[in-house]
């Protein structure tokens, strides 16, 4: 099916209940604000407590009889573009797997996408791709211009993953459902690096509440989880 005639279907979880979501979550107000120029249907899994990863892969299952752009998306993030779907399927057509901030590369025992070690030291900016705005304020509290947009990338920032589910079904890429909340996404990353998949960076503007939660207790044994499992 072509792109134009997929439907792009975000899936977000959320730890309200359903009827709070159009009206209490930054990307539930998007998507209900800008629904009459960027169509989309949504994935909810209110209430939740379940993992991230066990909640994508069942969307995943899902599409099988339903095929649709997944947009893989955190329930925190204002989406600032009328036009938001059509980046989206704009993405999916340059990239197999399209984000919003990435690395070009990736090194041993990275701890996310921006950094190259467990002191959280930023990898050179000219190793990064993408923009994202932070904070929950307009005007905004912070813009990150990381780097140029439309680069092909090794990791993306989960935040926001769009991909066609029918290539997540013909190649049997999964989320890996140890990862629960943290590291599911440079997993998946690793997981499309090995099925040679194109992986890059999308101008489409959202700004995320949360500036992330890296060395917590939870963060600290998901990490050594993920070096276990790619022995590094």
């Amino acid at each position: 099916m072509t792109n134009n005639k997929l439907p792009v279907r975000v899936v977000c979880a959320t730890r309200l209940p359903r009827n709070k979501f159009l009206s209490h979550t930054s990307l539930g107000k998007s998507i209900k604000s800008f629904i009459e120029v960027s169509k989309a249907e949504v994935k909810l899994y209110a209430d939740n407590s379940t993992g991230l990863s066990e909640i994508y892969n069942k969307a995943i299952e899902d599409s099988i009889e339903n095929p649709a752009i997944l947009v893989f998306a955190h329930d925190d993030i204002a989406l600032y573009d009328f036009f938001w779907a059509e980046r989206i399927r704009d993405g999916v057509e340059k990239f197999d797997i399209a984000g919003l901030a990435g690395n070009l590369r990736r090194v041993p025992k990275q701890p996310s996408w921006a950094f190259i070690n467990d002191g959280f030291s930023w990898d050179s900016s000219s190793n990064l791709s993408g923009t994202v705005a932070h904070g929950s304020t307009f005007p905004l509290n912070k813009v990150l211009p990381f780097g140029p947009v439309d680069q092909e990338c090794k990791l993306l920032d989960g935040v926001l993953l769009s991909v066609k589910s029918e290539l997540l079904i013909n190649t049997k890429l999964r989320f890996d459902e140890n990862f629960k909340f943290h590291f599911y996404d440079i997993d998946f990353c690793r997981q499309a690096e090995l099925k040679n998949l194109k992986m890059g960076t999308i101008p489409l503007s959202i700004v995320h509440e949360s500036g992330g939660n890296f060395s917590s207790n939870e963060w600290r044994a998901s990490y050594q989880k993920y070096l276990n499992k790619w022995k590094e």
